[in-house]
């Protein structure tokens, strides 16, 4: 299994194991076990790097002081062999609660002094809530040891950028946020979201060798990861970037200590406090060492994503330097307070990014916060961003974009509020999106209907309100309906000018499509647009030359990706690869480039997991293949079973599409003779009477046949065939009943030409049996041929689909099973070359067939417009209110021959003046 697979497996079977335990609860639970895993598998990972035997590990004690301080010093804690993970394993049916009790404990007094900060009460969650997990140690002990043996499958020891166990504990975190309702805003940052933070406050960092982020509201710390993450592919050493983070929940400030431990941040590089942001601000010190220990914590980088609108108090903060240069923020609404909190943290040359509500834009009682930080020139951008995008909420939020020094003094804004896509309840930023909004952002640009650098003196006409719509209208243009067209005909100029780029663009095609005439109106000049326009002369060039732009990029994606697949930096390369793309779209009009993007986007996503597979594991790792564990029930339970195989990296489909294609074709042609086979017992259903249907041949749904049912009507159906010599046969079993003497039977033979005899295989004295003459008696039944459309002559189709379907069946299953055996084996005796050609069929091809399809979109689009433009004033008001008149006259006529009493006549009479408008 590949991460997402991985990840999504323990997540569906861990939400089952919760029961009714709240789901922003149980992931305290699950993810606080993930963790003590983790630090038990690298301590292990440790003592065997210092040659350490397992029988070593095994006898190290709490009392063996040196050793324990060596391990604590490598790690910053100590876990005694009896309280590893592995060891809970181990223990089986022993296994109890109160070794988790016991574990937890002694870890806690175990930590290294140097690292108390880092270590210190984190497992204090999952401690005091061992006890919900059951309601007797029984319970808990079951539900722990599920939980235990559920995540003992997931790596601890990622390589490179395969961070299996980071990405697993993100995607837990994400889902159980999707299922936390309000609470889910209190731990975590929707993951698009923070990458379109992380990539705005990377590219402003890009040029620094170390870096200091700071999360002063961190829920579980993928924010930080994240800004971290896109950070790094612009510097050299990652142990450079140094992590700041405050959360108020303590349960939640676990969570962001366990998240920066995992990643493989050094613990130097971990600072973090357990408070309230607004009430207990940085200024950091040892309580033992207040003066020396002082540190105001400035940084490089500011993100956040606080509660909306939290209730705070204000009293005696006027001369707080956070606030005291632009003002308090209301009681009701800290918004601004935590706004001004992290541009406080920020350096003279530093970035910020937060989320916040829409109403911090335009709400009256913010209107001096917001006029100070335009008058002092903080705001850099804001972005609004989709409603309904984050866990818990539908409000409307921004993003704000904030410096201390900018070169500028206008505000860009973005409204970045229709471009998503939706997924589940929630709508979520695509690849394309976030990539567009920084690109947008970071290079300030202005963009129609999109964004607008706003200067200052426009921010001050408007009293300082930021609302995005008094800036940047994003609204779609009204239709509208040309009067002298509607009565009239022709399509008005004007909504054709609305198409101009493709007029610019494609020279030709506005007459081929139009009759040009001197009045402001024209007529379409063909009968079918599609064929008109597909077969232009300037639109089939503009296609070519869409496609001569990405001559050679197949080539270069192969010594990309393929040739170089073990060393390739994979974040710097998706980087690399969009700007190739940017560079080869960059004199190609018509398209949007974010479009070919998002093809782009949507196959690198596939290219990267299998890229990280192959650096972590090495090339060979392309011709493994892996059990195929689904979860199946037994008994009541659903347990793990394994059903056949998938490839680690080369899917079972490529094989069998390509180098096992014939097997797979013959395969296929099973499968589609079944569906033939399905759809011809409906076709028999519909030609069966009412009476017919009351047969019990088919189920109560009267939508399937029953096989006994119909094996049955069909014997008692062949017993009452008659003819001459079925009958003549009959009287033969009789007599032999009646045990006839040899003779007999040679004389009833003798005088009854009319059976042919011949066909049924004599005894030795030349006379027939009863079994022979039976059985030539059945033959003769089924051969018997009904009228075409009786009952029995169906039931006799039906009869033979049944046994082709059962055959089929048994076969296909046969064959199945043997391609997929043969898949297995071609995968793992593939060669270097056949694995760089499926590599290639796998990333390559797909994603230059996306890209090539793009040009053809933008045509089709145009096709649809201009069809809609011909279609829109196609029929005129004079020629509805034409064919109405005729109509009515034709039905004023038709009431003349109409009969009735003397009500409906005098009633007939009535409607017959309205029709004729008398």
């Amino acid at each position: 299994m590949n991460k997402q697979q991985l990840a999504s497996r323990i997540w569906e079977s861990a939400n089952k194991m919760r029961s009714k335990i709240d789901p922003n609860e149980y992931k305290d639970y699950i993810l606080g076990f993930i963790f003590y895993k983790f630090l038990s598998d690298k301590e292990v990972k440790f003592l065997k790097e210092n040659d350490y035997s397992l029988e070593d590990i095994k006898n190290l004690k709490e009392e063996s002081q040196d050793e324990v301080a060596f391990i604590q010093n490598g790690i910053g804690y100590f876990i005694e062999y009896g309280n590893l993970f592995s060891t809970w394993l181990e223990l089986g049916k022993d296994f109890s609660v109160d070794n988790v009790r016991v574990g937890l404990s002694a870890f806690s007094r175990l930590i290294s002094p140097s690292h108390k900060r880092v270590f210190d009460r984190i497992f204090n969650t999952l401690e005091t809530g061992l006890s919900k997990l059951g309601d007797s140690s029984g319970a808990q002990t079951k539900a722990i040891s599920e939980l235990i043996h559920l995540i003992k499958i997931i790596p601890m020891d990622g390589k490179q950028d395969y961070d299996v166990l980071g990405f697993i504990y993100e995607y837990l975190i994400s889902m159980f946020a999707a299922n936390a309702g309000k609470k889910a805003g209190e731990f975590y940052t929707p993951h698009e979201v923070s990458v379109l933070m992380s990539e705005i406050v990377a590219n402003h960092l890009k040029d620094k060798d170390e870096i200091k982020i700071y999360d002063p509201t961190s829920g579980s710390g993928s924010l930080l990861i994240n800004i971290g993450k896109s950070v790094a592919k612009h510097i050299d050493n990652q142990n450079n970037i140094k992590y700041y983070a405050q959360e108020l929940k303590e349960n939640t400030y676990n969570l962001t200590r366990m998240n920066l431990v995992m990643r493989g941040i050094i613990p130097d590089n971990i600072v973090t406090r357990n408070g309230d942001t607004l009430e207990d601000d940085w200024p950091y010190f040892d309580d033992n060492n207040p003066i020396e220990t002082y540190d105001p914590l400035y940084v490089d980088a500011v993100v956040s994503n606080p509660p909306y609108s939290q209730t705070w108090d204000p009293t005696s903060k006027e001369n707080d330097p956070r606030y005291a240069n632009y003002g308090l923020a209301p009681k009701t609404k800290a918004d601004f307070a935590f706004l001004l909190h992290d541009l406080f943290h920020i350096k003279s040359e530093g970035i910020m990014t937060i989320v916040l509500p829409h109403g911090v834009l335009f709400r009256g009682e913010e209107g001096e916060i917001r006029k100070n930080l335009i008058e002092h020139n903080n705001i850099d951008a804001i972005i609004g961003l989709p409603s309904n995008i984050f866990f818990g909420t539908n409000i409307s939020t921004i993003i704000m974009v904030l410096k201390q020094k900018r070169t500028t003094n206008d505000v860009l804004i973005v409204d970045a509020s229709k471009d998503f896509v939706k997924v589940g309840k929630n709508n979520v930023l695509r690849g394309s999106d976030i990539k567009k909004i920084v690109d947008t952002v970071t290079q300030r640009l202005e963009v129609e209907k999109y964004s607008r650098k706003v200067c200052r003196d426009d921010i001050r006409k408007n009293d300082y309100k930021l609302n995005i719509s008094l800036y940047v209208d994003s609204s779609d243009e009204s239709e509208s309906w040309d009067i002298y067209a509607s009565m009239f005909g022709g399509i008005p100029k004007t909504e054709i000018e609305n198409l101009s780029a493709f007029w610019e663009c494609l020279p030709t095609l506005k007459e081929d499509l139009f009759l040009e005439e001197e009045s402001p109106y024209v007529d379409i000049a063909t009968n079918d647009v599609m064929k008109s326009i597909t077969e232009n002369v300037d639109v089939i060039k503009f296609i070519n030359n869409y496609r001569e732009s990405f001559e050679g990029f197949e080539d270069y994606l192969i010594n990309k990706l393929i040739d170089q697949n073990t060393s390739i930096n994979i974040n710097k390369e998706k980087t690399t690869i969009s700007n190739e793309i940017f560079d080869r779209l960059s004199l190609i009009p018509l398209v949007d480039k974010y479009q070919a993007y998002q093809v782009f986007d949507d196959e690198w996503s596939k290219i990267a997991v299998d890229l990280e597979i192959i650096q972590t594991e090495g090339f060979e790792v392309t011709k493994k293949v892996d059990d195929n564990i689904v979860l199946r029930k037994r008994n009541g339970k659903e347990v793990e079973v394994q059903e056949g195989y998938v490839g680690r990296v080369i899917p079972f489909e490529l094989i069998q599409s390509t180098i096992l294609k014939e097997e797979a074709d013959a395969i296929k042609v099973m499968e589609n003779r079944l569906d033939d086979i399905s759809s011809c017992y409906s076709k028999v259903i519909e030609t069966l009477s009412e009476e017919e249907k009351e047969s019990p041949v088919l189920n109560d749904d009267n939508d399937a046949f029953v096989t006994a049912e119909v094996n049955i009507a069909l014997n008692t159906a062949y017993t009452d065939i008659e003819s001459e010599e079925i009958n003549t046969l009959n009287e033969y079993i009789t007599l032999l009943d009646a045990k006839a003497k040899k003779s007999e039977r040679e004389r009833f033979v003798a005088n009854h030409s009319e059976v042919n005899w011949a066909n049924i295989e004599p005894n030795k004295d030349g006379t027939f049996g009863k079994s022979k003459v039976n059985a030539y008696l059945r033959k003769l039944q089924l051969n018997y041929e009904f009228p075409e459309e009786s009952f029995e002559a169906k039931l006799v189709r039906v009869s033979d689909l049944i046994i082709e379907e059962r055959d089929l069946r048994a076969q296909l299953r046969i064959d199945s099973a043997a391609l997929h055996m043969k898949t297995k084996e071609t995968i793992e005796n593939l060669s270097d070359e056949e694995v760089c050609k499926l590599l290639e069929l796998k990333w390559i091809i797909p994603l230059v067939t996306g890209l090539y399809e793009v040009p053809s979109n933008i045509i089709s689009d145009l096709i649809l417009k201009v069809q809609q433009l011909a279609d829109k004033y196609a029929t005129t008001y004079y020629e509805v209110e034409s064919e109405m008149t005729t109509s009515k006259r034709t039905l004023a006529k038709l009431i003349d021959e109409l009969k009735g009493n003397e009500h409906d006549m005098k009633g007939l009479s009535e409607f017959q003046k309205l029709l004729k408008g008398e």
